[in-house]
């Protein structure tokens, strides 16, 4: 902030000056460096805006398909694609968690940890129903289908939190890790799911070869959960951050990606939208990001406000 605020300085003096003697060229300079200076602003903005508790952690984020069948499962997978072109041009990295494939094709679910910065507080904004309507390849009469495929996305706290969990309120099962072949086959029953009786919470992990450790995964996800549950209690926005993702069908989406009968991808909460489908199914949603946290911003500003009142 305070390199923009001498930026500012500078260039105002310096404009004074170019004014004054009508020199163009530096008059011409001066207009490219308010260009950068805006974009610098824009992201002064945007980390003002990621000041929530957990929004620099890490998280576990996951990819759902729902109604839709094959054609839900292939959308699902192309939002991983899409998700993880923009965790590599922003530097995030990411370990797969566990992984279900789709019966004919595409992914039924798959869970990533993503590390970054700033990456729960970015990829938060994503929690939803993502809806693509499109020309189905899988249909041989070439009908207009539309799939529906949830995303979720769970702050990783590590070891910052202690939530108490009675083996008793658990169900553990163990079975074989499944995969498209090689690292994710495993001959043993080394995959863990967790299911948290009273809750009906259920974490998975069968990223590792290792049936304790992926016990100690599942176990640290279930924790991050059941945390969250009880931040949503005492948390308007968490709570309806989680409320608005809904059941995974018609009229709970939060964007849609439309590739025929025209191309169009908007989001349904800030209006942001865009023509070039393909940019998007390339990685390309900061925008959509940036929206949502401006959004959400003014949305706490305005709460906050009328709680004055």
């Amino acid at each position: 902030v305070q390199e923009a605020q001498r930026t500012v300085t500078d260039l105002t003096e310096l404009l004074e000056l170019a004014v004054e003697e009508g020199d163009q060229e530096t008059l011409e300079s001066i207009q490219t460096d308010l260009e950068q200076l805006a974009v610098q602003c824009d992201k002064i903005e945007i980390s003002g805006m990621l000041g929530g508790p957990d929004d620099a952690r890490p998280c576990f984020f996951s990819i759902h398909a729902g109604a839709g069948g094959t054609e839900s499962c292939d959308w699902a997978n192309m939002l991983f694609r899409m998700y993880t072109r923009y965790f590599e041009d922003n530097k995030f990295s990411y370990k797969e968690m566990d992984l279900t494939l789709g019966e004919e094709a595409g992914i039924r679910s798959i869970t990533l940890r993503v590390v970054g910065p700033f990456a729960f507080g970015k990829l938060s904004c994503e929690t939803g129903v993502h809806r693509l309507v499109r020309i189905s390849p899988f249909d041989s009469q070439g009908r207009r289908h539309t799939s529906f495929v949830a995303v979720d996305v769970m702050p990783d706290f590590g070891d910052d939190i202690e939530v108490d969990i009675d083996d008793k309120e658990l169900r553990i099962d163990y079975y074989r890790a499944s995969g498209a072949g090689g690292e994710h086959v495993n001959k043993t029953s080394s995959a863990v799911r967790i299911t948290h009786l009273p809750t009906n919470i259920v974490v998975q992990c069968q990223n590792d070869r290792s049936q304790h450790k992926n016990k100690a995964e599942a176990m640290k996800m279930l924790q991050g959960r059941l945390y969250m549950l009880e931040q949503q209690k005492r948390d308007a926005e968490l709570a309806k951050l989680y409320s608005n993702k809904g059941e995974i069908a018609w009229g709970n989406q939060i964007r849609s990606y439309v590739m025929q009968p025209y191309q169009m991808v908007k989001d349904h909460r800030t209006d942001h939208q865009t023509g070039n489908v393909q940019s998007v199914l390339d990685g390309d949603i900061e925008g959509f990001i940036e929206s949502y946290l401006r959004y959400r911003a003014q949305k706490n500003h305005d709460t906050s406000e009328k709680g004055k009142e």
